[in-house]
């Protein structure tokens, strides 16, 4: 019985439902077929939206800010939709199966911005540097179909982003030490796609937009996220499936649902006679913060459906341990506020900057850089400050402080430095751009200033995304 049992994962089912086989399911070549996914949507997500704002401004005739908007509207979408896409997986689809149709809505998606910058009825007429004043924006129909082939994508992103590293994390037993490093190992693969993928978008995909046709590269993108599905859908039997234990979004709602209902209730004295029913093994202790929302644990009359042995209803009443989660992402609440500096810091970098580049002297020789693809210096300091770190920094700092690394408060804080080192080299930058546009006059197409220029802001802004990220 002993043996039966070490050859199967205990919190882990196969496809057919049964115990999972450690022999079997799981480990290396199922978490790499999951990877491939995560390649394909940073390969369309990231190469679309680094090159959307010339797009917008040069063929669909949008003013600067409506196009930076259009931008930043469709990457925030994105990161909020794995709200709804981790709310599906937890609570009803399963990860397996909302990576599935999550994928296939972006291979949509990009199939439908593919046509809608092929076909010349989706795009107004072109204007000519002669006739500027008389260039028609984009008309309602015109963007409503690039609204949709952008928000479709938007949603596979959100979807895909909420249960790709999740389940791949599923393919590693965490009570089994050599399957536990291994998940270790993952992670850091993880990083290394996802920043490969970025960086073929960044190159090979914006310059395949300016040289060869958008309506090509986006046709690759779906076709090469078509492949991948086959390729994920190919590991269907030798994939481990993780229970469900409901949604945390479900779950952070109950204890503040309940709490607000007993908050004419008195906390008792004594913490004891507040309800759990957590395993010791796995029990939060009760803490004195944010007592209010310690009255989602006091026990009431007609908490429990029946009677007192069945199950409380989770909205009425929850256990300390609930409730201590809930307690820790309000504690987290302001270290994530600091983030949004970031992502605003960030946003500059898609949009605006691009848009500087596309203005400036980008000729090497006969080759002409896609302005989009300066972003190629924000993934090359993400890899560098990488390899830095742990072959620089780390070391130094274990032997001068006796410590591993910086604790993540000390990462954020330094990633925020370098984000406003960041800001302080886009401000100059523009300060000496539009210097030599007004020196230049109006009528010069392309300033006599290199694109160089931009080089430092891109490469702090990508700095701080490795610190936050270890």
């Amino acid at each position: 019985m002993e043996r039966k049992m070490s050859w199967t994962v205990a919190d882990a089912v196969d496809y057919k439902g049964f115990p999972a086989d450690r022999s079997k399911t799981g480990g290396w070549i199922p978490a790499a077929l999951i990877l491939g996914i995560e390649i394909c949507e940073r390969l369309s997500t990231m190469g679309i939206a680094v090159n959307l704002v010339t797009y917008l401004v040069g063929t669909m005739h949008l003013p600067s800010a409506t196009s930076a908007n259009v931008v930043t509207d469709f990457m925030g979408t994105s990161f909020l939709l794995c709200l709804l896409g981790g709310f599906l997986a937890d609570s009803f689809l399963g990860r397996h199966k909302t990576i599935a149709i999550f994928a296939i809505i972006q291979t949509l998606g990009t199939g439908t911005l593919a046509i809608a910058t092929k076909l010349p009825q989706l795009r107004p007429i072109p204007c000519h540097a002669s006739a500027s004043l008389t260039c028609k924006p984009a008309n309602g129909f015109q963007m409503g179909v690039l609204y949709m082939a952008l928000y479709l994508i938007a949603l596979g992103t959100g979807g895909l982003k909420s249960s790709v590293s999740g389940f791949g994390t599923d393919q590693f037993d965490e009570k089994d030490e050599e399957e536990k490093a291994q998940m270790a190992y993952f992670f850091n693969r993880f990083f290394f796609f996802i920043s490969t993928g970025t960086l073929m978008a960044v190159t090979v995909l914006v310059y395949l937009q300016d040289e060869v046709g958008r309506s090509w590269a986006y046709g690759i993108c779906s076709f090469s996220m078509f492949v991948a599905i086959l390729i994920f859908l190919s590991g269907t039997k030798r994939y481990r499936y993780k229970k469900s234990l409901g949604s945390p979004i479900v779950h952070i709602f109950q204890v503040i649902v309940a709490a607000i209902k007993k908050r004419k209730k008195d906390v008792p004295y004594n913490v004891e006679l507040l309800y759990e029913d957590t395993p010791e093994a796995t029990r939060i202790h009760h803490t004195d913060q944010f007592q209010l929302l310690d009255k989602a644990a006091i026990v009431a009359e007609g908490d429990f459906e029946g009677n007192v042995v069945s199950a409380p209803n989770p909205w009425k009443l929850c256990s300390v341990t609930r409730v201590e989660e809930v307690k820790m992402m309000v504690g987290l609440l302001p270290i994530w506020a600091t983030t949004i500096i970031f992502w605003t810091t960030y946003a500059q970098m898609i949009t605006f900057s691009v848009e500087q580049a596309s203005t400036m002297e980008r000729s090497i020789g006969r080759f002409q850089i896609p302005a989009g693809s300066l972003t190629v210096f924000f993934v090359a300091a993400i890899l560098i400050t990488l390899a830095v770190y742990d072959r620089l920094i780390m070391p130094f700092w274990k032997k001068w402080k006796g410590k591993p690394g910086f604790t993540n408060l000390q990462r954020i804080a330094i990633g925020l430095v370098l984000s406003t080192f960041g800001m302080a080299a886009a401000a100059l930058a523009e300060k000496k751009r539009l210097a030599v546009a007004r020196a230049a006059g109006a009528t010069t197409a392309t300033l006599p200033i290199s694109v160089f220029l931009l080089i430092p802001q891109f490469f702090l802004v990508g700095a701080v995304v490795s610190w936050y990220q270890w």
